[in-house]
């Protein structure tokens, strides 16, 4: 990546690679939802990236997205924006998130769901999250171990006020993308089991449809593993102003 490039340059570079890897799965680049990963970016970058065509923004603190959201979003401008939970979430903080977020992607207990449950219902919604599953067993990573999701999804299926729709991971960070390939792949067959085994109420198909997984160095390889969701930051907004990466 050039420093020099604008961000219109990577928005284009991205959606191109997108493309083709979407093509090269069978599938159509709208199958691929991307979350522009805007943790630690100031508000005029985002303003920018919503000026491009991005209309989710990914966060990874509830304190940090709740400021942004506050100076950033005019309804009236911006009625498609949208705001995803991808990081870490404290269950005293579950109340807050349930209310800014469209959506929770880091579920990565059963007392958060259980929180998050709760605090949906007192805010009379259903809240739409995805199960964070920590394939590569990374101590420095949250997220169900692979052999308890079966049970905490069907668990979590129960709880009437959210709304499970895939799942959600974290690739190691490697020096070469094809390294975590085994890592798509586990989640995809992990999303198979939970269709067959812990099917979502009202879904004829089983649910979990949703698979977010890959980041700015790997999400090509993530698509051609059936990633639905990319969160891409760094090849977005290029180098962040802080040491966190996405």
């Amino acid at each position: 990546m050039q420093m020099a490039d604008t961000m219109a340059e990577r928005a284009e570079r991205i959606r191109a690679q997108i493309a083709e890897a979407a093509r090269r799965s069978g599938r159509t680049p709208e199958a691929i939802t991307i979350v522009a990963v805007s943790k630690t970016m100031p508000a005029e970058m985002i303003r920018a990236a919503y000026a491009l065509g991005f209309t989710i923004f990914g966060e990874n603190r509830v304190q940090e997205a709740q400021s942004k959201i506050r100076e950033i979003q005019d309804i009236s401008a911006m009625p498609d924006m949208r705001w995803e939970l991808i990081g870490h979430l404290q269950t005293n903080k579950a109340a807050r998130a349930a209310e800014l977020f469209a959506r929770v992607q880091s579920v990565d207990s059963l007392r958060l769901a259980e929180t998050l449950d709760r605090a949906a219902a007192a805010q009379g919604k259903r809240l739409p999250v995805l199960i964070e599953v920590n394939v590569a067993g990374e101590a420095s990573k949250s997220g169900f171990a692979p052999n308890d999701l079966r049970a905490a999804a069907t668990a979590i299926v129960q709880l009437p006020h959210l709304l499970p729709q895939g799942l959600m991971t974290v690739a190691p960070l490697v020096e070469n993308a094809e390294a975590v390939r085994p890592v798509f792949v586990r989640m995809r067959e992990l999303r198979d089991e939970l269709r067959r085994h812990a099917p979502i109420p009202g879904e004829t198909t089983g649910g979990w449809n949703e698979l977010s997984m890959g980041m700015s160095d790997d999400f090509t390889v993530a698509i051609a593993e059936g990633a639905t969701i990319v969160r891409i930051g760094r090849a977005l907004f290029g180098e962040r102003p802080q040491a966190a990466k996405g």
